[in-house]
């Protein structure tokens, strides 16, 4: 739109009175004092803004502050057509992540897997996916989050293929880690893009649905382990190779969908940005955003130097390294706290709790999932509501509580713990530690044994703790449950990984409430977060730092799930996921800054304090400030209304 410096005077002071009207009719209910002190401040401008912007020709800044707060800011379909193929990921990376759950009890009878085994195949995946993420920071540097995509589209159905037509585990192993590396290049590719692609006011909202998919991908993944739970064999096969499907049409589309504007910006390729961005912003005004990315990146690029690897003048650089301090702290925190022992072992942990049928425990594993779905829902509704700092707090709270239910279900369980009535000896002679326990809850933690009984209506009688057959966990090596066929028809039972209970609902319970607490905060928080905190020359590094440290606590607390139940007992290891999620709490109560409603390019002010003030530095949250720019200096309009008037 292009006028004469008379024209845009005449102009722009029309569009400030119509701005000003709008206020004073919005503080109409407001009290005397704060009226009158509001109408002088506006008297004030008023006064000023007519010589100022008489004296003048520069009245181009609240030229474009009228136009903004004149047209019809409608958010184009296509930025949500772009956000959802990139959330295609996020579905990947939970169908994968969350099929093993009820995959691992077919996978245990029909491969017989010992406890060692059933970690790897789950930690497998989270060690490549830590790996991938760390390599995906330096690869989105250099080719761009679109190729990522593409990259990591094409690792899933690869990985799908070798999954499902695997003979033996170790070929499974492999195609577990085929898919590890595309969950790793997703996990810190998919939130970054959609933070770039997105409008300010839509951001938090667009990347959380990447969260939302994340959990909808291990939804359907619990109901597709339920479906093919009914087979008699090979029900796994279906299970591990449906991740295809998505994968492909992921490729397709991203085929024919744009990098990332400000990615393109970075690497020099101007125009190319200003077409993308104006196809994401409709009929918005692009050249404030353009004009802000384009002088951050100069003054980033000045300020930093190209000396140096990137992790190194992160470090070195106060804000970035409390950015990275907090980011990875944040997805930390989120693994400490258990989530992926609940996603990756929700049906083991069922059975655990006292559920004997297999497809039971999947169908139930099935409504933990479907419950982390929906209040991922809650959660893309609250994060623009709340913030991310409130939001997160709330969350962790809750999740600590719940865990403390969750480990006094399992320590109720085993108070009531069944004892051990009969000794039969064994008739190899061999020296056995089944024979030493007492109580069903000491068989149960032993790996290599198990509890043969029977039931009188709801009593355990005729007990004893047996050794487990070595090529197969579904019946004991000798006595009365070594036949499985015989001991049915005696109504005899075999009970391996867990006792009977009348207490197993208080599992479920506490699963639920975990779910329930969760899903809305820590579950999409932290890449939320960690998708707006880095500057942009530090963006792709510090979302690989913190997805790789993600991934790392996640093959720690995954690989030790079943060893640590094992020496701390159930209980001892929800307790301890307990401790850690309050030690969380302190951190993020701390260190987290609100970043709600702020552009990318004005986060990184938020870091210039020293870390642990970060977070209590929103004494005034909830309070914005609106200034306008006049003569270069800044006049106070309203504590109430935000707006983009600058």
């Amino acid at each position: 739109m292009s006028r004469k410096a008379s024209d845009n005077v005449e102009y722009t002071l029309r569009s400030l009175s119509n701005l000003m009207g709008e206020k004073r009719r919005r503080q109409a209910d407001g009290s005397a004092g704060s009226g009158a002190a509001a109408a002088g401040e506006r008297s004030l401008i008023a006064a000023e803004s007519c010589s100022s912007l008489n004296s003048a020709a520069s009245g181009g800044e609240l030229e474009r502050a009228a136009r903004r707060q004149f047209q019809q800011d409608e958010t184009p379909g296509f930025v949500y057509v772009v956000s959802v193929f990139s959330a295609l990921g996020g579905f990947l990376f939970g169908y994968d992540t969350g099929v093993v759950s009820g995959a691992l009890l077919l996978l245990k009878r029909e491969l017989n897997l010992d406890a060692l085994w059933q970690e790897l195949l789950v930690s497998g995946t989270v060690g490549a996916a830590a790996l991938s993420a760390l390599a995906g920071g330096v690869l989105n540097g250099l080719c761009g989050r679109r190729p990522c995509i593409l990259l990591a589209s094409g690792l899933f159905t690869a990985g799908a293929g070798v999954l499902a037509a695997a003979r033996d585990k170790e070929t499974l192993l492999g195609g577990r880690v085929v898919v590890g590396l595309g969950i790793g290049v997703a996990s810190m590719t998919v939130p970054v893009y959609i933070a770039e692609v997105a409008p300010p006011h839509l951001r938090g909202r667009l990347v959380t649905i990447n969260t939302l998919f994340i959990t909808g991908g291990q939804f359907f993944a619990s109901i597709v382990d339920g479906i093919f739970s009914y087979l008699a064999k090979d029900g796994w096969r279906y299970m591990l190779g449906l991740s295809a499907v998505p994968a492909v049409i992921q490729f397709l589309g991203f085929l024919f969908l744009p990098e990332s504007p400000r990615w393109l910006i970075q690497k020099g390729q101007t125009q190319r940005a200003r077409r993308i961005l104006s196809q994401m912003r409709g009929n918005q005004a692009i050249d404030e955003e353009y004009d802000s990315i384009k002088n951050n990146i100069e003054e980033e690029e000045n300020e930093v130097g190209a000396a140096g690897p990137v992790i190194c003048r992160m470090l070195t650089y106060p804000p970035t390294r409390r950015a990275l301090i907090v980011g990875c702290g944040l997805q930390m925190f989120q693994q400490l706290s258990g989530i992926n022992t609940v996603m990756y072992y929700s049906a083991t942990i069922l059975q655990m709790s006292g559920v004997e049928d297999d497809r039971l425990a999947i169908w139930l594993a099935a409504l933990t999932a479907f419950i982390n779905f929906i209040f991922t829902l809650v959660g893309v509704w609250l994060v623009e509501r709340m913030g991310r700092r409130k939001l997160t707090l709330g969350s962790l709270t809750g999740t600590a509580v719940a865990l403390i239910i969750l480990a006094s279900g399992f320590l109720l369980s085993a108070q009531v713990s069944p004892r051990i009535t009969l000794n039969p000896p064994d008739p190899s002679h061999q020296n056995s530690t089944c024979t030493k326990y007492s109580y069903c809850n000491g068989c149960m933690l032993d790996p290599d044994c198990g509890l043969c009984y029977k039931l009188n209506k709801s009593i355990v009688v005729e007990s004893s703790c047996i050794p487990v057959d070595k090529d197969s966990t579904m019946k004991a090596a000798w006595g009365r449950c070594s036949n499985e066929t015989v001991f049915k028809k005696e109504d005899l039972f075999w009970a391996y990984n867990f006792c009977p209970t009348p207490y197993s609902w208080t599992a479920l319970l506490g699963l639920i409430l975990y779910l329930v607490f969760f899903a809305p905060g820590m579950g999409p928080m932290p890449w939320t977060i960690n998708s707006e905190i880095y500057p942009l020359w530090a963006r792709s590094t510090g979302n690989a730092c913190s997805s790789g440290v993600n991934w790392v606590f996640n093959v720690l607390v995954s690989l030790t799930f079943l060893h640590t139940a094992e020496y701390l007992t159930y209980y001892g290891a929800f307790f301890l996921y307990a401790g850690f999620a309050g030690l969380g709490l302190v951190f993020i109560y701390g260190c987290l800054p609100e970043t709600k409603g702020k552009k990318l390019e004005e986060i990184e002010s938020l870091f210039e304090n020293r870390l642990c003030t970060c977070g209590m530095s929103d004494s005034d949250e909830g309070r914005y400030i609106e200034y306008i720019r006049v003569k270069g200096s800044n006049y106070h309009l309203s504590d109430n209304d935000a707006s983009d008037v600058e």
